[in-house]
């Protein structure tokens, strides 16, 4: 094996400056449109925006590092790539339609304290990623939340029921959202699948609401702790 030619091969002092110039211009005009975006981190992306700037670093990548592709290409079709992005952004202001095609639409995960079955079963989002978020705001079961929307941009919004309008939920804490092992006549319990409340007879029993038999935790109603 060859190191030299590994790391070196026929790379000239003249090419390795070539290369500092290319890679600081393209570097430059990528964090140019990172900042006319105002965007200040990856979550406030839309889909829309994620192609774009994975567009722009195909854009720039190879002119960066290859000696027969002249700068000015690569300046004018991320320029052309700019300007489309601008144009869209416009037409996303003024069209309705345009905008639900490129932002996408807010996704509804949680309804007057159950799963939506439509998003559950389409894989929209994995339990652990919205019991994580619900969690970081102080959430310990659905049963606390009213609706809890995925945002176009990867955010999530929750939307709290009152104290008194707090009814019994599946927990959302890995150490409470457990399957139980004896059922009490009783207590309410929540399928582990979509969140239905429900005083279960077995713990086979069949969920009413989903169809499933995912297994049951046990349900909580604790109020919300500021």
């Amino acid at each position: 094996m060859d190191w030299f030619d590994i790391f070196i091969y026929d790379t000239t002092w003249e090419f390795a400056a070539e290369i500092v110039i290319r890679t600081i211009i393209m570097y430059s005009m990528v964090f140019l449109f990172l900042r006319f975006t105002g965007k200040r981190g990856i979550r406030q992306l839309s889909i829309f925006e994620l192609v774009i700037i994975v567009s722009l670093g195909s854009i720039a990548g190879d002119p960066m590092f290859t000696e027969d592709l002249p700068l000015i290409q690569a300046l004018l079709i991320m320029s052309l790539v700019i300007g489309l992005y601008h144009l869209c952004t416009w037409l996303t202001m003024r069209f309705k339609p345009i905008e639900h095609l490129l932002e996408g639409e807010p996704t509804y995960i949680v309804k007057n304290g159950v799963l939506v079955l439509s998003e559950v079963s389409g894989g929209t989002m994995s339990n652990d990623d919205f019991f994580a978020e619900m969690r970081q705001q102080g959430i310990r079961h659905l049963g606390q939340v009213e609706v809890g929307l995925l945002e176009t941009d990867g955010e999530f919004s929750i939307l709290l029921f009152e104290d008194d309008e707090v009814c019994f939920g599946l927990p959302i804490f890995p150490h409470e959202y457990q399957k139980v092992t004896r059922i009490h006549p009783d207590q309410h319990y929540a399928c582990m699948h979509c969140g239905h409340i429900e005083k279960i007879a077995s713990i086979h029993a069949l969920c009413p609401r989903c169809k499933k038999a995912a297994g049951w935790a046990k349900a909580l109603d604790n109020k919300i702790v500021d």
